[in-house]
Parts: structure tokens; C-alpha cells; sequence
């Protein structure tokens, strides 16, 4: 399976945009001396009761960081295991009635139900505070793993595993992705990509767990001990997990639609939308490829579990360079190492068991939307506008995430070359995915030229939030179209 820091009054982003509004970093940087004069009242808060004039980066920030990890061990980390369920459903013929489509299309409707009740999720933040829209989504993945343990037949498996299942993981998340940025300003996408790779970490604990006890325990007690052990752990996150809504004035508009006029969230949108079909695809095949190329049930779950510890060890790696290389530049490089290696090691060396574990062990570059699609939408819109952009930007990508694996399983062949399609498909929408952040870091280069700046972040503290809103003449460039062209060449840390 994701960050915010500005102030309204000193250079909050509003919808009929400005410099200001195009200049996100410079707005965070102005506005840390000025968020304790901030009054807002855009969401309840269970958290802003610590003495914001004493904030300093970091601090309590790490025990939020701890708490959405585990979150996200218990939300994404888990829906990453139903590629084991689903390479059991396959084989075992226990649901009856059903199809391998079917089946795919559990697995694609539990992210897309996610990401469809994120607006919804968000108003309630706005209106019920983070936490209590967490213990929601906490009751709702608990009651879903239940229902699935007295499933029968695929409509038990699309309503429990599918439906409900999604809408938990929608409220978990859509509550917590956007917490930890709010605590750190130079390491924040160090801080969001450890967060995220408590899914990696979930991942692998629960791809193995989860073969192991649906071998030793059968298919309805392995979801019942799921069910205990996400509530009691999400419970217990939301203890500890705290805001900093009001602090730094976070607007959640559930369909803040004026986004959509900016081309440059237009391409933010484009790369993740290629991204997610990659992603879903990737995760919820590996199992059943490696069962395709007769490797066993446990070699498969083998390979799942891999893949999911390069994510949970990989994506720290990637918040930490993002901080030091440029938050946009990684995420390029992320999506064009998944390209690649989807073409030219899934698909020659993918046959061989040692192949298949080289390919997983790039599985933090495939999933390389989840520690950037945070700090890299703050980069675009700012951090006052972050919660409705992601909302906008989950919503937009229900589709893709919906049909994702069953896209997947259609284009899948008999025989040992029967993924030929699947790898081409997978490998080309992460070439246009990249195209689309390499055109957005050529926006954020022109922008950065048009205002005379660099990523430095002391220069850019130093800069009047108030002089930048006013900037909008010196922003134009004689030829837009030259400027963003010149930028997809240029070095530079973006």
C-alpha cells in the first residue's frame, strides 16, 4: 500500500491556485514559526492538545510513525496475503460456483472498495476526528475476516472479503496516510516510507502465516485468528495515534473537483493510475505464476513473502534517498526500475524458481507508489490541500484497482509462456506510468526556474510565503511547452 505542513494564513493553497498554491515547499517552510497562530476549525482533532508552539520535527512524531506502521501491517499487509487464499481458491475448488475471474475480482474489489469510501472516510475525519474513523475501519476489517470464515460461495467471499474488507481498509488508511507527514518536515519521506513498510513487513509475516495455518488449521480459523489479531493491534493504534489536523490547517474536501483543472495533478493521477494496475497485477499473481511454472504451494507463498519483505525493507530505503535525491526523482526512477525489470527478469528469468526470487526482491520498485504518492502529491498541492487530493486521487483510481487483477487473469494463457501477456502488459503501463512523473518533475523544474529557486530547504525557509503569492507574472515563461521539454533534461533535485 503514504504527509502535510502549511499554513492557511502564510501561503495556504486555495482553489484559484497562485504561485503560492504552485510553490508547496516554500508554504511548508514558512509556515512552521506560524502554525501555532493558526485557528482553525476544518476537522476535530484527537491530537492537537500537545503544545504545538513546543513542536519540533520528529519527537511524539516516531510514535505515530510506530502506530501507522502497524496499521499498515494489519491492513495492506494483510489484503497482500489473499494472493495465498487466492492460489488456494484455485487449487482447492472449496467455494463453489466459482471462477478464477471470480475470485480475482475479490481480490481487485477489496482496494477498490478502499479506495471508493476515502471520501467518505475523509468527511469523517472532518467531522469525527482520525481516530474514531480508525477504531470504524478497525471493526469493519475484524467483522469482514469473520464473515469470510463461514463463506461458502462467492457472493459470501465478495460481500465479507471484497466489500467489507475493502471499506475497513478504506477508513484505516484514508485515516492514517496522511498523519506522519504532519510531524516531519526534512525526513519526511523517510518517516512516510517507514510508516508504509509496515505493509511489506505485514505482507511477509502473513503470506507465510497465512499458508501455514490455512494447512494446519483449514481456511475458516485462519481467518478468525486474522480477525482477532488485526482488532486487537489496530485497537491498540488507536491509542497512540495522534494529529496535527488543526495545526497545520489540513482542509479535508471529500471532492475538491478544481484539482482536476491543473495538468499537474492530472499527471500526478496519470502515474499512479498506470501504477496501481501494474501493482495489483504483480501482487496478486506472483503466487499462482510460481504455481503456473510447477513450483509448490509453499514455494509460491515463498515468493510472495519475498516480495513483500523487499517492500517492507526497501521502502524506508526509498524515503531516505527521496529526502536527500529529490522526492519526484525517486519515484521515476522507481517506476522505470519496475518497467525493466518486469520485461527483462520476470519474463526470461521468471521460469526459474531463483529467477522468480530476484525478480520479488525488486518488489520494493513496484510498489513504489505507496512511500511517494504522499510526499511527492505534497510536492504538487501543498500540505493544507493534501487530505482532498488524495481523496480525489484514491477515488480516480477505484477503476484500475477494480479490474487490475482480473485485466490479469483474462490475459493469462495455458503452459509455461502463459503469463507472456500479463509481464508485457505489466512492464508497458509502468513505462507510461513513468512518463507521466517524468513530465510532472518537468513541471515542478519549470516552476522552480520560473520562481528562482532550488530544493535547498534552509534557501527555501528563508523565502516570504507572502512575496511568492504574489509572483504570478514572473512565473510565466515565453514558451511553456520549451520550458517543460527543457526540464525532462535537467539534473537537479526535485
Amino acid at each position: 500500500m503514504s504527509a502535510h505542513s502549511a499554513s492557511a494564513q502564510a501561503a495556504g493553497p486555495t482553489p484559484d491556485h497562485g504561485i503560492g498554491s504552485r510553490a508547496p515547499d516554500i508554504a511548508n517552510a514558512a509556515v512552521l514559526g506560524s502554525e501555532k497562530n493558526f485557528n482553525s476549525d476544518s476537522s476535530p482533532t484527537d491530537s492537537d492538545s500537545a503544545g504545538e508552539s513546543d513542536f519540533k520535527e520528529g519527537g511524539y512524531g516516531w510514535v505515530v510513525v510506530a502506530s501507522v506502521f502497524l496499521v499498515n501491517a494489519h491492513t495492506w499487509g494483510l489484503n497482500s496475503s489473499y494472493a495465498v487464499f487466492l492460489a488456494y481458491y484455485l487449487r482447492s475448488g472449496i467455494i463453489s460456483g466459482a471462477s478464477p475471474l471470480a475470485f480475482a475480482f475479490v481480490g481487485g474489489l477489496s482496494i477498490s472498495i478502499a479506495l471508493l469510501v476515502s471520501p467518505l472516510a475523509t468527511l469523517c475525519i472532518g467531522r469525527f476526528g482520525t481516530n474514531a474513523t480508525l477504531r470504524f475501519g478497525t471493526v469493519l476489517e475484524a467483522v469482514s475476516f469473520i464473515g469470510a470464515s463461514f463463506s461458502t460461495h462467492k457472493w459470501h467471499l465478495l460481500l465479507s472479503q471484497g466489500v467489507c474488507f475493502g471499506m475497513g481498509l478504506g477508513f484505516c488508511f484514508t485515516a492514517t496516510v496522511g498523519v506522519v507527514p504532519q510531524w516531519f518536515t526534512k525526513r519526511r519521506s523517510f518517516a512516510n516510507a517507514i510508516s508504509t513498510g509496515g505493509s511489506g513487513f505485514g505482507g511477509l509475516v502473513y503470506s507465510l502465516a497465512t499458508d501455514a495455518m490455512i494447512r494446519n488449521l483449514g481456511l475458516a480459523w485462519s481467518f478468525r485468528i486474522l480477525a482477532v489479531i488485526s482488532f486487537v493491534v489496530n485497537g491498540a493504534c488507536t491509542l497512540t495515534l495522534r494529529d496535527r489536523n488543526k495545526a497545520v490547517g489540513a482542509i479535508h474536501i471529500a471532492f475538491h473537483i478544481d484539482l482536476l483543472k491543473r495538468p499537474e495533478f492530472l499527471l500526478y493521477i496519470g502515474w499512479g493510475f498506470f501504477a496501481i494496475i501494474s501493482y495489483v497485477i504483480v501482487v496478486f499473481s506472483l503466487a499462482d505464476y510460481a504455481h503456473m511454472m510447477g513450483f509448490d504451494p509453499s514455494q509460491g507463498s515463498v515468493v510472495a513473502a519475498v516480495f513483500n519483505l523487499s517492500q517492507g525493507l526497501g521502502r524506508p530505503l526509498i524515503g531516505l534517498v527521496s529526502d536527500k535525491v529529490g522526492r519526484i526523482n525517486i519515484a521515476a526512477i522507481g517506476t522505470l526500475i519496475s518497467a525493466i525489470t518486469t520485461f527483462f527478469i520476470w519474463t526470461f528469468a521468471g521460469r526459474f524458481y531463483p529467477g522468480l526470487i530476484i525478480y520479488a526482491l525488486f518488489g520494493m520498485f513496484c510498489g513504489t507508489i505507496w512511500p511517494c504518492v504522499a510526499p511527492v502529491g505534497a510536492e504538487v498541492v501543498g500540505l493544507q490541500l493534501l487530505p482532498s487530493a488524495l481523496s480525489l486521487y484514491w477515488l480516480v483510481l477505484v477503476l484500475p484497482s477494480t479490474f487490475a487483477e482480473v485485466i490479469g487473469l483474462s490475459l493469462r494463457t495455458s503452459g509455461t509462456n502463459g503469463y507472456i501477456n500479463v509481464q508485457v502488459f505489466v512492464g508497458a503501463l509502468y513505462c507510461v506510468s513513468f512518463a507521466s512523473i517524468w513530465l510532472l518533475r518537468s513541471w515542478k523544474v519549470q516552476q522552480m526556474d520560473a520562481l528562482g529557486l532550488t530544493c535547498d530547504k534552509e534557501a527555501a525557509g528563508n523565502q516570504d510565503a507572502h512575496a511568492i503569492a504574489g509572483l504570478p507574472e514572473r512565473a510565466q515563461q515565453p514558451s511553456l511547452v520549451r520550458s517543460y521539454i527543457d526540464g525532462m533534461f535537467v539534473i537537479k533535485r526535485v
